[in-house]
């Protein structure tokens, strides 16, 4: 169990995020200055992650890969990042929190300057799992130390702060990637390279500003725990990525990989049953709210990242738009997300209601895939913006607010375990969602070139899956082709919204229990 003196508490509360002497709660001021360097953080990972969205057709095409590159460019950062997310919340309830958040960044900088220099498809991929690793420790610490700081109470208003930074993150980094693409002298390298300076201004920021009480303990890192749930991990991906192209779903191959991450699941769970410190504590399943807030954070992963991967192929490739052009056109879902991250935000601190935002959000998450499930190649830019529109206000919603859920349920010294759990899942999630609907968008895009080209009377494939020029295209096959990746994106929005009703059939039984008014470093000290 972590213990944190009192002289300790008293020494960092002047300057810090830790409580004062009396358990009073850290000013305002205190609490953004110290939340600066989370936020730089914050923005550097996501903006990493979503700056080569726009600029991913153009990179494939140049590094000499197909479809298949194009989805495991995404998958690689979020498998690296899914897999250590729980490593880092571990470490976060035995660690120095600080000097953690300061290593993922050391990490993500090493990542970006390597990736920015890969000289193909397989060395981009194996550079931006690098940058996932640094990624799951940002994303994961931020909040982690946020709750370390702030009551559950208070944290919806800073969690809006969050979810601002997230969105405007998530609209710069494809705009960025945009513009980097489509100048000439600069290229999309500098995708990889231009997060470096943000990386290393939050270093330097968190260096100064942040400063929470040392937590000093005996430890035992779980590091089985961690190969095993990332080779499970691993072993799913990379089934439903070939299921469906390199072998049929109902396949030797496919009962030979489930059945292998089956068996390396159950490994993993005996590991931890028996591990001292388990890179995730089972026992937090027995708090429904948890395992609740879990699942559906799996399929809320799901819909975030196709909606931000896949919207990137539908305006370049469907609708023959430039990279800059292709981030500006989805500014729509980007504003309903930072919209509804910050009001939620604020309305939860001042009334302490949180389940009603959960819902909402489903209901939209849902609506919103459902309708652009009805979308194709040249369906009215405007409808297309009201759906993505639904579709960011519902992920806004929920995202938050079920890792607030979750960390208002636990005890202070599981605080870091319990909310990369949720980090978890939704990483997963989204790791499995990009995995497995990019395979169905390839199958999809294949199937309807190959329909449409028949009724042309042209004889021969549609590409074997490489990304196409459309301006080297005559006209009528152009059309084929735009058509078909219009209708395969929408066929992919089609089969997530039943995956984002999931989602909010389990935050239906997720309890609401009231706010609590400590941060967890208070909680501690009382303790």
């Amino acid at each position: 169990m972590a213990t944190t003196t009192p002289a300790g508490v008293r020494a960092h509360a002047k300057h810090s995020g830790g409580p004062s002497a009396d358990g009073a709660p850290m000013s305002h001021r205190q609490i953004m200055e110290a939340l600066t360097g989370l936020l730089l953080g914050m923005f550097v990972a996501i903006l990493s992650s979503t700056i080569v969205s726009n600029a991913l057709p153009d990179i494939i095409k140049d590094l000499g890969g197909g479809q298949s590159a194009y989805t495991w460019v995404v998958t690689a950062s979020l498998l690296a990042m899914t897999a250590s997310t729980p490593l880092w919340g571990k470490l976060a309830d035995l660690f120095s929190k600080k000097l953690l958040i300061q290593l993922a960044l050391v990490i993500f900088v090493a990542g970006s300057a390597l990736a920015g220099l890969s000289q193909n498809a397989g060395m981009l991929i194996a550079f931006r799992a690098v940058q996932g690793i640094g990624m799951g420790g940002l994303s994961s610490l931020a909040q982690i130390i946020l709750a370390a700081m702030i009551s559950p109470r208070e944290r919806g208003r800073y969690n809006g702060y969050l979810g601002a930074t997230f969105a405007t993150a998530m609209v710069g980094g494809p705009l960025i990637g945009g513009v980097i693409t489509d100048t000439d002298w600069l290229g999309w390298r500098w995708c990889f390279y231009v997060g470096v300076p943000f990386a290393v201004i939050a270093l330097i920021v968190l260096q100064r500003t942040l400063h929470l009480p040392v937590v000093r303990r005996k430890v035992k890192v779980d590091w089985a725990g961690a190969f095993f749930i990332t080779a499970a991990v691993c072993l799913l991906l990379v089934w439903v990525t070939f299921a469906g192209d390199k072998y049929d779903w109902v396949s030797g191959q496919t009962y030979a990989m489930t059945g292998g991450a089956l068996a390396l699941l159950l490994i993993f769970i005996f590991v931890e049953s028996r591990a001292s410190e388990p890179i995730i504590p089972l026992r937090l399943f027995r708090n429904r709210t948890i395992t609740l807030a879990s699942l559906a954070s799996l399929f809320v992963g799901i819909a975030m990242f196709a909606g931000t991967i896949f919207f990137s192929q539908y305006f370049q490739l469907a609708r023959n738009e430039s990279p800059t052009m292709s981030g500006v056109l989805t500014i729509p879902m980007i504003v309903g997300l930072f919209i509804s991250s910050t009001v939620s935000g604020q309305v939860i601190t001042r009334t302490g209601r949180w389940k009603a935002w959960l819902l909402a959000g489903g209901v939209l998450v849902t609506a919103g895939l459902g309708l652009l499930g009805t979308i194709r190649y040249d369906t009215e830019y405007w409808h297309v913006a009201i759906f993505m529109a639904l579709l960011g206000l519902g992920v806004g919603m929920m995202m938050q607010n079920l890792v607030l859920a979750t960390q208002n349920q636990v005890d202070p010294s599981d605080l870091g375990a319990a909310s990369s759990v949720v980090n978890f899942f939704r990483s997963l999630g989204g790791a499995m969602g990009v995995s497995a609907l990019g395979a169905v968008l390839s199958h999809r895009i294949t199937h309807y070139a190959e329909e449409g080209l028949t009724k042309l009377g042209v004889q021969g494939s549609s590409g074997h899956g490489e990304i196409p020029d459309l301006d080297a295209l005559p006209a009528p096959v152009r059309t084929v082709i735009e058509s078909a990746y219009g209708h395969g994106v929408a066929d992919v929005f089609l089969y997530a919204a039943p995956i984002a009703f999931l989602a909010l059939l389990f935050a239906l039984f997720i309890k609401e229990v009231p706010l609590k008014t400590k941060g967890a470093l208070a909680q501690a000290a009382e303790g």
